[in-house]
């Protein structure tokens, strides 16, 4: 079992705000695989590291199990719709002292006050998608998930969770990244000023972010704040969801262009023709795939300092949704 002093490793300090990401433990190359190794990632502490506070944790190690150790897998089981975490050479069943260990984990992890948690990939412990679930006949299908996972995000719906091979696929890494640092500012804005008006507020420097991963959840977003009615534990609880629910839809390049679009109506009567043509002609060349993101974005902000734009545009977190330095939309 991983020991207090390593139960927090730290990437070196960066400006902005540190968070607080639980991690399995192999990948920051911890060696508590099955076969004594481990799977490090590069880009969480060589990256991600700078601005993150670890919490690494190995649920097969937590429940006792040796390193190295016999392999384990999920099967089928015929008398349930849930998987049984099984070692195949002794047919021990594991599954009972998985889940009663992440139950009872669950109290910490809810301590460490996290905004988000990045899993092994293919782990019958951790995985989050297509983990392997053997039938009767020996042969795997690929639509399980990990029983620490799966008691994870169950106890935590709102909280942003992905898996490491998937942070390879670029708009998958900036949509979760993207996700870890609203985390932090929803989290602040609860613990600061927990009223209709803090979330009047928070949505206010979201809406461009929202509009880029579902035009329909900023609409229905924007419904629940107006409603001043609402008791706060009611409309914080459903805005949470709603919102939740919007962000995991993936930002896409067409409606990316519709949010760079609408924010330069905002400063287009102030461009001289040359400026305004240049502006339209990049954001076209984004939609087509010939620029990445980043580029019809550093314009307009350029734009925005320049002239008189209205107080809530500057104020949008989509204009600068992480450090820099994290490069996500140099690649999307």
């Amino acid at each position: 079992m991983a020991d207090e002093e390593s139960r927090e490793h730290t990437g070196d300090a960066a400006e902005g705000p540190e968070l607080r990401l639980g991690v399995s433990s192999c990948l920051l190359g911890e060696k508590v695989r099955f076969d004594g190794g481990h799977k490090h990632s590069r880009y969480l502490t060589a990256s991600l590291g700078r601005y993150v506070r670890f919490y690494p944790l190995c649920p097969e190690v937590e429940i006792g199990l040796g390193t190295p150790r016999p392999t384990i897998r999920l099967e089928q089981d015929p008398e349930s719709d849930l998987p049984r975490l099984v070692e195949p050479r002794t047919g021990d069943d594991l599954s009972d002292r998985m889940r009663d260990w992440a139950a009872k984990k669950m109290a910490e992890i809810d301590e460490w006050d996290l905004h988000g948690y990045v899993l092994k990939k293919g782990s019958p412990s951790c995985g989050l998608f297509r983990v392997r679930v053997y039938a009767d006949n020996g042969m795997p299908n690929r639509d399980g998930r990990g029983l620490f996972a799966e008691v994870l995000t169950k106890r935590f719906p709102m909280l942003p969770v992905e898996e490491e091979g998937r942070l390879n696929d670029p708009p998958l890494r900036e949509s979760f990244i993207e996700r870890l640092f609203i985390h932090e500012r929803w989290k602040k804005m609860l613990a600061e000023n927990p009223t209709s008006g803090g979330l009047v507020e928070f949505h206010t420097c979201h809406k461009l972010t929202l509009m880029a991963h579902s035009p329909d959840h900023y609409r229905r977003c924007g419904r629940l704040v107006a409603d001043g009615k609402r008791p706060w534990e009611e409309l914080r609880d459903e805005y949470a969801v709603t919102f939740n629910d919007g962000l995991r839809r993936l930002a896409s390049r067409g409606r990316h262009t519709n949010v760079l679009q609408h924010v330069m109506g905002f400063v287009k009567n102030d461009l001289s023709p040359e400026g305004k043509a240049e502006l339209i002609g990049l954001i076209e060349d984004y939609r087509l795939g010939l620029v990445p993101l980043v580029v019809p974005v550093t314009l307009l902000k350029h734009h925005l300092r320049r002239h008189d734009a209205p107080e809530w545009i500057n104020k949008q977190v989509y204009l600068h949704p992480y450090p820099k330095e994290l490069m996500l939309r140099n690649q999307i």
